[in-house]
């Protein structure tokens, strides 16, 4: 694996700075851009070890806190190891923080973030792929929605309500977007049951985009999160391989 440089940025927003984290290739030279979004817990160590991983394929990746309005990255406090029992204390405060980040504070800031990287150095010219976890599924496909062409392929791993009942629901995009979308569900995840799961399906389908949605069997929400007891290192492994082929195929 190629050696990385990471380091901690602030991107300039419409509502203030979003701290991030900035990791590629250490060559010295522009490689295609990932925009990384956050899981629910939010920028911490391992994430920024999945962010390092990525940028060692050969890509820039940008991971901004994505509720900056809230605070800097960690908005709560964590535990090293997100157990069961931890859960719901954490989630008691990070929920109405998710819950506050509208549709249009979504775009606003992705129009942000994407400016950013397409202005940096390390970045090489032309559309970026977006990919998120859990909440981030969410805002990758809202992203890619409201900027297609300058998203060159969409991913999300166990990702909650993308296709809900609600007039603003994520997949409600679908015939908005034009590169390839790969989404990869939790097995039996309450945030993402069967119904939704087919009227996601639906929706990209009838949309005509070259996409793939798939069910790891067995795997909790959560799985690619190593710092969590929801960590399942073979399904953590099929999304590696998942998203880095789709990062192949765009770039």
């Amino acid at each position: 694996m190629t050696a990385v440089q990471g380091t901690d940025v602030d991107i300039p927003t419409g509502d203030g700075a979003a701290d991030a984290y900035l990791t590629h290739p250490a060559d010295g030279a522009p490689h295609p851009a990932v925009l990384l979004y956050m899981d629910g817990f939010g920028l911490r160590p391992s994430l920024r070890a999945m962010a390092d991983r990525l940028a060692g394929a050969g890509y820039t990746v940008a991971v901004p806190n994505v509720l900056y309005r809230e605070g800097r990255a960690p908005v709560v406090e964590l535990p090293e190891f997100i157990d069961q029992a931890s859960r719901p204390r954490i989630f008691e405060r990070l929920g109405p923080m998710m819950r506050a980040l509208t549709p249009d504070q979504v775009e606003r800031d992705a129009d942000a973030y994407l400016r950013w990287l397409a202005g940096r150095p390390e970045t090489a010219g032309g559309p970026v792929a977006v990919a998120g976890y859990c909440l981030g599924a969410a805002l990758a496909l809202r992203t890619a929605g409201a900027y297609p062409d300058r998203v060159a392929a969409t991913a999300g791993f166990h990702g909650g309500n993308l296709a809900t009942e609600a007039p603003d629901s994520p997949h409600l995009v679908a015939g908005r977007l034009t590169g390839e979308v790969y989404f990869a569900h939790a097995d039996d995840d309450p945030g993402m049951p069967a119904e939704q799961q087919e009227r996601l399906e639906e929706a990209l389908t009838a949309a005509g985009v070259t996409h793939r949605c798939e069910v790891y069997p067995g795997a909790q929400h959560g799985y690619t999160q190593a710092d969590t007891s929801a960590y399942d290192e073979k399904a953590a492994e099929r999304h590696w391989e998942a998203l880095l082929g789709l990062l192949n195929r765009a770039f």
